[in-house]
């Protein structure tokens, strides 16, 4: 057997755990300031007062979910009075299932599915704080998933108004926002008491993504690996959309695809071969999060020819039996989650016919709904 084959029982990672997408790495560069800021909005809980909250913003895959979860985590080590809760609203996307959630992480139990109300479980989340004497900081990942159904300022205005309610409750909210070219505005009610410390996270540039994808290489592969001409596609490749995750994910499948072969060296060959596996990875992942009506309306609209807005809400009416006003709030929603272009094509009444058709191929959203 060739010496460059690998043997059954060989692997070429080192450190695999690194190129999981919710590893948490040591080295996070390039988000100095930002994690500056994210610690000095936390550090009045350090000393007992109720903390800064903050708004993060930014791009899909810049590491505002990472440089949370690493604060949270250099936090939690050294302070036992505060507790740090993380909730991905792409998954509890209603109220309740928020609450439940920060009450599951501070009780240690589920709250009952059924017979209970969201005020009954948010009056035992602030009476536990209050009687343990901590103080609770939730991370509310993902909130525009919570502006789509219409809870976001419930779930704001409980939270940061608790204190008046109940004196005594100290909770800071961090509100996480993926940059999808739509302005999420609060209530007036809910803007008079966030007053947030707003941290932008920009896009990685092509430098930066090349210094943390050789990074993740020299710690994920035994030493040359991945060559150099291999991660510069790969660098190639996640630049195109700025996304990290993109990139990290590259790196572990083509890995794999080496593996596979008992080869020792990733090539141009296995990175081309994992790209086309993995391209659709994200946009499989959040399409398989929406509801089955906007499934339905997306499913529609991939099937379509770029129908205008009457002829569609006809074929979803007639599907779905709902009325034109959820229909247009689902046109809205998949619009500002870059699902679709609802474009204002100048023709009809006013000028107001719209053109609703997909931003990606319909064919690979039509994949993603049959998974």
């Amino acid at each position: 057997m060739s010496k460059d084959m690998l043997m059954w029982d060989e692997t070429i990672f080192r450190n695999p755990e690194i190129l999981e997408l919710d590893h948490v790495p040591e080295y996070f560069a390039h988000r100095d300031s930002q994690l500056q800021s994210l610690k000095f909005a936390l550090r009045p809980a350090v000393r007992g007062m109720r903390p800064l909250n903050c708004l993060i913003s930014g791009p899909p895959g810049t590491g505002k979910t990472t440089a949370v979860k690493k604060v949270f985590s250099e936090l939690q080590e050294h302070v036992k009075n505060i507790v740090f809760v993380k909730i991905n609203c792409q998954i509890d996307s209603t109220r309740f299932a928020v609450m439940a959630k920060i009450y599951e992480n501070l009780l240690k139990v589920s709250p009952p599915s059924s017979g209970v109300s969201f005020g009954k479980v948010f009056q035992k989340v602030v009476n536990h704080l209050i009687t343990s004497d901590r103080i609770l900081v939730v991370a509310l990942d993902d909130i525009n998933y919570l502006f789509h159904e219409g809870h976001a300022d419930e779930v704001m205005y409980s939270l940061l108004r608790a204190h008046e309610q109940y004196p005594g409750a100290r909770i800071g909210v961090i509100a996480i926002v993926s940059d999808t070219g739509t302005m999420y505005k609060f209530d007036p009610r809910v803007g008079s008491v966030f007053l947030p410390e707003e941290i932008a996270f920009p896009r990685y540039g092509s430098r930066e993504i090349q210094d943390i994808i050789n990074n993740r290489v020299l710690h994920a592969f035994f030493p040359h690996v991945v060559p150099a001409e291999v991660q510069e596609k790969i660098v190639e490749y996640t630049d195109l959309t700025g996304d990290l995750r993109i990139g990290i994910d590259l790196l572990k499948r083509a890995g794999l695809n080496a593996e596979r072969k008992a080869s020792r060296i990733v090539s141009i060959e296995d990175v081309e071969k994992a790209y086309e596996a993995s391209r659709l990875l994200h946009l499989c992942r959040n399409i398989g999060t929406l509801n089955e009506h906007e499934k339905t309306l997306l499913r529609l609209i991939a099937q379509g020819k770029e129908p205008q807005t009457g002829e569609l809400y006809k074929e979803f009416h007639e599907t779905t039996q709902l009325g034109y006003t959820r229909f247009y709030e689902l046109v809205e929603k998949l619009n500002s989650s870059q699902y679709i272009d609802a474009d204002f094509s100048g023709k009809g009444m006013r000028g107001r016919t719209r053109i609703i058709r997909t931003r990606y191929n319909p064919a690979d959203i039509l994949h993603c709904l049959e998974k």
